[in-house]
């Protein structure tokens, strides 16, 4: 059968499930398309408003992605992506399980088997999510006033706690993608502020993963440092310290994973470089306040072709912001890290919301020739005298 004609009968079937109400869940897989992020989806069925919607959770390589369609929309959706690089897809139902197969010949068979489950599944659309991290028995937790002596979240408190949990799910997902033969021993969160992320990460590492790891907070302020000290004592989390400096002073000799959330414009690029000078496996930053690059940028005031949007004041932040941060991505590749930069959490808690990842790997003398000339090329291009991570490098021609 054409690979055309099975899909459609694979659709008519999930169909027929949904109006008879014996759908459960659809899974699809084997994805060879265009889009090189996309690993899986997944699809349920919600009640949103009292209506019927097909919730689809995109599983990418650094996070997921849900979105509602109505059922036409939904169907029609499945049906492009079962064209378009999708190999697999099942079907699950309270009578059978629908397999759905693409041949590399131009053609699909379709394979239905006894239902895996008899059981459908809740269709509330703001079920409970299962988190990585409890809030029971967490000292850490009520220190921080996140939750009350008997772990119950505070309504006041629900924000960061989802925050926590979500950092520590892209946390998780990162580590095992650079997970390697060398273990995880040493993780510094430059900037670590109260350490709500720091006692969770911790917490993770050693609750969940069961992993003999160091974490270290380094602060600043001299009070945050021992209220940090105080609590990880009482949480009895021994390999965990706080210390008092900052990120520019702090001696990073071996390191596995560094943190820095919203490093306050270039100790963001101090922050990368002690990360690759400690030969990090694994750098995530969350930039802040990009003043460096935007001063250069109002300084030359270079005419492009991009000179009528930075006229705007917002529209030359936004760009300082980009320039800044895709040159920090260029000089993490020059030093053989993978890179990716994404949103990590949604504009509606901080505008401050984008995260540069770099994942150790190798690089090639070729490879640095042509990124040291693309940060040159892209300076001229916007007028900008120097980045000061390239400065930290000695990078610049």
């Amino acid at each position: 059968m054409s690979i055309t004609a099975t899909i459609q009968q694979f659709t008519q079937t999930i169909s027929e499930s949904l109006q008879q109400e014996t759908f459960i869940k659809i899974s699809l897989g084997n994805y060879q398309g265009a889009d090189s992020a996309l690993r899986n989806i997944y699809v349920r069925s919600v009640v949103i408003k009292r209506e019927q919607k097909l919730a689809f959770t995109f599983r990418n390589k650094t996070n997921d992605i849900v979105k509602n369609y109505s059922i036409h929309e939904g169907i029609a959706l499945l049906t492009d992506y079962l064209q378009q690089g999708f190999m697999v897809a099942t079907l699950f139902t309270t009578e059978k399980d629908v397999l759905l197969e693409n041949r590399k010949n131009s053609k699909a068979i379709l394979k239905e088997s006894k239902a895996s489950s008899k059981e459908k599944p809740s269709q509330e659309h703001n079920r409970e999510k299962k988190r990585l991290l409890k809030p029971n028995d967490k000292a850490y937790l009520y220190e921080l006033k996140i939750t009350d002596e008997a772990g119950n979240v505070f309504k006041n408190a629900q924000d960061k706690y989802k925050q926590i949990n979500h950092f520590v799910e892209l946390l998780s997902s990162l580590i095992k993608e650079a997970n390697d033969e060398r273990p995880l021993k040493k993780v510094v969160d430059m900037g670590s502020g109260k350490g709500y992320l720091t006692f969770a990460l911790y917490d993770y590492l050693h609750s969940v993963l069961g992993l003999d790891t160091a974490v270290t907070g380094v602060e600043y302020r001299q009070d945050l440092v021992s209220l940090c000290n105080d609590i990880a004592q009482k949480s009895g989390f021994d390999a965990l310290n706080f210390v008092q400096g900052t990120i520019q002073d702090y001696d990073c000799d071996a390191i596995d994973l560094l943190i820095a959330l919203h490093a306050c414009d270039t100790a963001t690029d101090d922050a990368i470089y002690k990360g690759i000078n400690g030969n990090a496996k694994l750098i995530v930053v969350a930039p802040c306040c990009h003043k460096q690059i935007r001063r250069e940028l109002e300084k030359t005031k270079v005419k492009n072709e991009v000179s009528f949007l930075t006229k705007y004041g917002i529209f030359l932040e936004r760009q300082a912001e980009m320039v800044t941060d895709g040159i920090r991505a260029l000089i993490l590749e020059y030093f053989g890290y993978k890179t990716n930069v994404f949103q990590f959490i949604s504009d509606a808690h901080t505008p401050k919301n984008v995260l540069v990842v770099g994942i150790k790997g190798t690089t090639s003398p070729q490879r640095q020739a042509e990124i040291k000339a693309k940060i040159a090329e892209t300076k001229a291009f916007f007028g900008i005298g120097y980045h000061h991570l390239e400065r930290l490098f000695e990078l610049e021609n």
